[in-house]
């Protein structure tokens, strides 16, 4: 689970608005904190977050300490990550007993009660609500909303997301554009669907005018991002047309695709990440499992053999290209013959990175009631065997490209002086600060030394 802490910003005119907490009236300074867990689309609305509080006057805060203003948004898709969000909100009310803290994400769409019930939140903001996070704070504070906010009927149609989708943090050269949200395939252990709604995505020419905007403010690179983005569509124009459009714009940049899944449609997608260079090497093609009776039962949408021919084509057409995965252990009714079926076809794919999960039932999924719960130390142990499996794949894929000059965009330089840095195909690269500019895309021959960071746990 991604876990990271982004600084934000508290409104100026704030300074003479007051709040009632269990002390009594406090006066609420300038900084914020935003917590985010989960996914990369939590992260690039994270990213949404601070520009959409930076554009309405915040300051940024170097660090969490005395925070006015915490945001956690928060993951759901697993009981194990529903609790570490409701105990992120514990441990920020006793880090910050004055602070506003604000919950918003999946867990919050659907624990709302939950979390207010509990005391550590003041408000719980909804997805959709997301967007008017600022203002919903500054009611708050004048005793003009409910601390539950503005809940959406179930029954209420859900239109193509309008609010603005370009956002970025201040600290990093990487601007996230959301084309895409909500997920129709229903796979029977997530809870996403229910959390996100249904399949939406944003006007073709309102990506296009962000992506131009991205690009005039100097980020080096845009990431589309969404619960998937292949399910991009507008007006019949779909992610490859975007994708297509984007590369068009004038600029040195380069276009990284987000959360993608494997499906026969999405073949002329790979002709376009071929023929566009702008297009970063780098598809994250979620898996799941290697079993086709597992797949069934977890309600996937493909099987092992047409998985592996879209993982093929998108090698013949694209050399170098940084294969990512997801893979779940210990789903119910897994036995030790689907497993090791899964690991085997996990070596054939030869993943250059796999994110494995153990099994979290997660309350309202059909797979919650599922027969045949895999023992935990039984998971754990599948667990284990598929790492090393994963981990020497990536070995592999690291070694494949040493000796290649990659273009690499170098973001930081960490306490120790070297410049590290992200080339198109995910290999992060360490050289000494100051032989590179940051922010820009620069060509580096990878070597064992500088690659070195990937191979470490």
């Amino acid at each position: 689970m991604v876990q990271e802490i982004h600084p934000l910003r508290v409104a100026k005119n704030a300074k003479q608005l007051y709040v009632t907490r269990r002390k009594g009236r406090v006066i609420l300074n300038r900084k914020a904190i935003v917590l985010t867990l989960g996914c990369r689309l939590n992260t690039a609305d994270s990213a949404l977050l601070v520009s959409r509080l930076a554009e309405a006057g915040y300051e940024v805060a170097e660090s969490a300490e005395k925070a006015a203003l915490a945001v956690v948004n928060s993951c759901t898709v697993t009981a194990e990550a529903a609790r570490k969000s409701r105990q992120a909100v514990r441990k920020l009310r006793a880090a910050h007993p004055e602070a506003v803290i604000v919950v918003t994400g999946c867990s919050a769409e659907l624990d709302r009660d939950a979390f207010l019930a509990d005391g550590a939140a003041d408000v719980v903001l909804s997805n959709p609500e997301k967007r008017s996070l600022p203002e919903l704070v500054l009611e708050y504070l004048a005793g003009r909303t409910d601390p539950g906010g503005a809940a959406r009927s179930s029954e209420e149609p859900i239109t193509p997301f309008r609010e603005r989708a370009f956002g970025s943090f201040p600290f990093r050269s990487r601007a996230f554009l959301k084309i895409q949200e909500g997920c129709n395939n229903f796979c029977s252990y997530c809870i996403v669907p229910y959390a996100r709604g249904p399949e939406r995505s944003r006007a073709f020419d309102e990506v296009l005018a962000d992506c131009r905007r991205a690009v005039a403010d100097g980020f080096p690179e845009l990431v589309l991002t969404g619960v998937n983005t292949c399910a991009y569509s507008d007006a019949g124009r779909g992610l490859g047309e975007l994708v297509h459009a984007v590369a068009g714009i004038d600029g040195d940049f380069r276009i990284r695709l987000s959360s993608t899944e494997p499906a026969p449609d999405n073949r002329g997608l790979l002709d376009v990440m071929a023929s566009e260079p702008k297009v970063c090497r780098f598809l994250h093609l979620a898996l799941q499992h290697g079993s086709n009776r597992i797949l069934k039962l977890m309600n996937r949408h493909y099987t092992t053999d047409e998985y592996a021919a879209f993982v093929e084509a998108a090698r013949e057409k694209i050399p170098g290209i940084h294969l990512g995965s997801d893979l779940i252990v210990g789903f119910p009714g897994e036995t030790e013959a689907d497993f090791e079926e899964s690991r085997r076809f996990v070596e054939v794919m030869a993943f250059a990175n796999l994110h494995i999960f153990t099994y979290s039932p997660r309350s309202g999924t059909p797979a919650a009631s599922f027969p045949g719960r895999v023992p935990a130390a039984e998971a754990k142990s599948r667990y284990r065997r598929l790492a090393a499996t994963a981990a020497e794949s990536k070995r592999r894929f690291v070694e494949s490209q040493c000796g290649a000059f990659l273009p690499v965009i170098f973001e930081r330089v960490d306490s120790g002086g070297f410049a590290r840095g992200w080339s198109d195909n995910y290999l992060e690269l360490r050289v000494p600060a100051g032989t590179v500019p940051l922010n820009r895309i620069v060509p580096v021959e990878a070597t064992a030394e500088n690659t070195a960071s990937n191979l470490e746990t």
